[in-house]
């Protein structure tokens, strides 16, 4: 287990003198004095170690690109008005007290293995994907179209493949510790790929290993805006098509192929002799050797292809682009991949995926909500039925939630952003089974109890991967940089 190094003797105010010492590195990232007290108001009680620490041995990540309604999800609101509660109804749960939207029925018969909470909270109604998946203490708008910006702060599965290395002593894994899929999050629209699922101040060697998915989708999904039609995979694919590493680090690469890329990088370390002690060829160096483990072994080749399985068992899962990506993630972990993040994101269009002003009824009823189900409910059944739920933590995380009151102008009516309250949902690895946590308003509008920080969400996550929330890793200078910002391990959240 990684614990946090240094020495845990308090002043007089409570405050640590590591805590003391990095006020001055943490005002530099916008972590300001006030969030450290908060700290220190909220672990002010001594209490014994919280249990579950390190159960997770790996995490699924589902990034859900646009953020879904909490109203037709998991929050919904009966009893309020139509222009709140809008066309989609309640639904009982298989765990007594709990109710979520009318079209996720599988989902609700999975309920009482899952963590349900209604009371996230954060103040930028933004699709700030750095924010939701990092420490970064805010949404930089202008930051947020460049991965590789110097400012940007490392993704979690990065910070975990870090840590991990270090703990490893710099050995390689057999397969990477850190995988990202389908594609390379925005690379299918028409803007630049966004920030978020990066090494940042890590370094580019931190990066996830991407995937690829070159084929076309089947089916026309539902407007994203009025015009916009394009051939969704996310809604459909053949069973034949499949996912294989991007830029060019596919494993069923021939030997002679190989051999010509090992010869063709030789010419290039030559000429590159006099540069070597440049840090940035030294990241060179680590690419390239996993690059070629990848290339000379089948491991990772063989867990992500999908179509290996028993054809029942990818049809549960829907023989859609999600539902084979989370196939290929449960394939990853169950042959030791550590963390593996599946995206959903959008398509064609920037203004996508769940981002639902326009058509929001049409696009859920009709795609996002019965792919979800379908998805969702299989790949924790398997995960379950597998005996590896309760080792491996399933987050389903967004960047916000929507607006309480329902837009009717736009043809579906539509939903605003709408950071003040909105719902998640997790499962596994020490998350607590039939658990409920938080309560928002008669509106969902804001939260009345419990409220959750994306970055207690991280905290949580860090602690039952066996990695103490309160680390610290370098940033590009060397300072030490909160690896979830001003999280804090919600203990509630845990089973």
């Amino acid at each position: 287990m990684l614990r946090l190094f240094g020495n845990r003797k308090t002043l007089c105010d409570g405050i640590s003198r590591r805590d003391l010492l990095h006020i001055g590195g943490l005002g530099a990232f916008g972590v300001a004095l006030d969030d450290l007290l908060r700290l220190q108001r909220v672990q002010a009680t001594p209490s014994p170690e919280p249990s579950k620490f390190g159960q997770a041995k790996s995490c699924l990540l589902i990034y859900k690109y646009g953020s879904p309604p909490q109203h037709e999800t998991f929050d919904p609101k009966p009893e309020a008005p139509a222009q709140i509660q809008g066309e989609l109804k309640a639904i009982s749960t298989n765990v007594p007290g709990i109710s979520i939207g009318e079209y996720l029925p599988k989902t609700a018969q999975i309920a009482d293995r899952l963590t349900i909470v209604r009371s996230l909270t954060h103040p930028y109604p933004l699709h700030g994907t750095v924010y939701a998946v990092s420490g970064i203490p805010d949404v930089d708008t202008r930051i947020e179209a460049l991965p590789r910006d110097k400012r940007q702060w490392p993704f979690i599965g990065s910070i975990v493949d870090y840590l991990d290395e270090r703990r490893s002593g710099g050995r390689l894994p057999e397969l990477p510790r850190n995988i990202a899929m389908p594609y390379i999050m925005g690379s299918k629209t028409n803007y630049p790929p966004l920030a978020g699922p990066y090494g940042g101040m890590l370094g580019m060697r931190y990066d996830p290993v991407y995937t690829n998915f070159l084929a076309e989708g089947l089916q026309i999904a539902p407007e994203v805006v009025k015009g916009a039609k394009f051939k969704d995979p996310l809604l459909a694919i053949r069973p034949s098509d499949k996912l294989e590493l991007a830029q060019g680090g596919a494993s069923d690469v021939t030997s002679a192929r190989l051999d010509l890329r090992r010869s063709l990088l030789g010419q290039f370390d030559r000429a590159r002799r006099g540069l070597e002690a440049h840090s940035r060829i030294k990241t060179f160096d680590q690419q390239q050797q996993m690059a070629f483990s990848l290339l000379s072994s089948g491991n990772m080749h063989a867990a992500l292809d999908y179509t290996r399985e028993p054809m029942n068992v990818r049809e549960a899962y829907g023989m859609t682009l999600f539902g084979q990506s989370c196939l290929a993630a449960r394939r990853l972990i169950e042959a030791g991949s550590r963390f593996v993040t599946v995206i959903w994101d959008a398509y064609g269009l920037n203004a996508g995926s769940w981002d639902t002003h326009w058509n929001h009824y049409g696009r859920l009823k009709e795609f996002l909500l019965p792919v979800f189900d379908q998805t969702f409910s299989a790949l924790i059944r398997d995960l379950d039925e597998r005996g590896m739920l309760d080792e491996t933590l399933v987050l389903v995380i967004s960047e916000h939630g929507r607006t309480p009151q329902i837009d009717s102008k736009p043809k579906g009516a539509g939903r605003g952003h709408w950071s003040r309250a909105y719902s998640q949902v997790y499962a596994g690895g020490g998350m607590g089974r039939g658990h409920l946590v938080g309560r928002t308003d008669a509106q969902a509008g804001d939260v009345v109890d419990s409220p959750i920080s994306p970055k207690d969400v991280l905290a949580t996550a860090f602690h039952l991967l066996g990695i103490d929330p309160e680390t610290t890793v370098p940033d590009a200078e060397g300072r030490p940089l909160p690896i979830t910002g001003t999280g804090i391990l919600q203990r509630e959240l845990l089973g």
